[in-house]
């Protein structure tokens, strides 16, 4: 229960940090989404360091889920969704860490993590950067993406894929810049956020793919 409990803290401090800045920066509804986006990314280390078993992982998750959806209906906490679009990213955000977690928990730990840093630091600096920023911009699927947004998510992606590769390997490899550029192609694919879904699992396979199974 407190290896429970202190995932619970944690999820809570972020959400609280979410909340602060609503009550002091209320038109930054970018930067609120982004807070809870990128803090939930150290979930998965953490709960590996504690130990927690995956049956409690995918539980968890379910419960974190099963609250966006509600939360998606009723829209209890606003500051989570995207107010410019319409998009089911947060929930296929949970549903792809379900995925990941069912799939790669104890086989395979560095690709669940990768694929999941990807997707918290990766699309989410990439999206907090493009709309701070002025850059060239392009429409892909009437989904308006930068210059800027594009190279920040590849830099930051490579900068994971390439500290988790040599943490596991303790070895440099060219593939890091492939599954780089895979994640960055598929973020340019973010219709309805379909993104949140598509970029971790496929990123979390690549680095298997490429890396633990090479």
């Amino acid at each position: 229960m407190l290896k429970i409990a202190l995932i619970c803290i944690y999820i809570f401090s972020i959400f609280l940090l979410s909340w602060i800045f609503q009550k002091y920066r209320p038109n930054n509804n970018e930067l609120k989404r982004k807070i809870i986006h990128i803090g939930i990314g150290p979930l998965i280390p953490i709960a590996k360091f504690l130990e927690i078993d995956q049956n409690s992982a995918l539980f968890f998750t379910g419960i974190i889920s099963l609250l966006v959806l509600i939360n998606y209906i009723f829209k209890i906490i606003p500051t989570i969704e995207d107010v410019e679009r319409k998009s089911y990213g947060t929930l296929l955000y949970c549903l792809s860490l379900f995925i990941l977690i069912s799939h790669f928990w104890d086989k395979d730990p560095y690709s669940l993590i990768t694929g999941f840093f990807i997707m918290a630091f990766g699309d989410g600096l990439a999206g907090l950067v493009g709309k701070t920023f002025n850059s060239k911009s392009w429409f892909f699927l009437k989904q308006k993406k930068s210059l800027i947004g594009t190279l920040t998510m590849f830099l930051t992606s490579l900068i994971i894929v390439s500290s988790i590769g040599y943490a596991q390997q303790n070895s440099l490899n060219l593939n890091y810049f492939t599954i780089a550029f895979i994640a960055t192609l598929l973020e340019q694919i973010s219709f309805l956020g379909i993104d949140n879904f598509i970029v971790p699992i496929l990123s979390a396979l690549s680095f298997n793919f490429f890396i633990t199974n090479l």
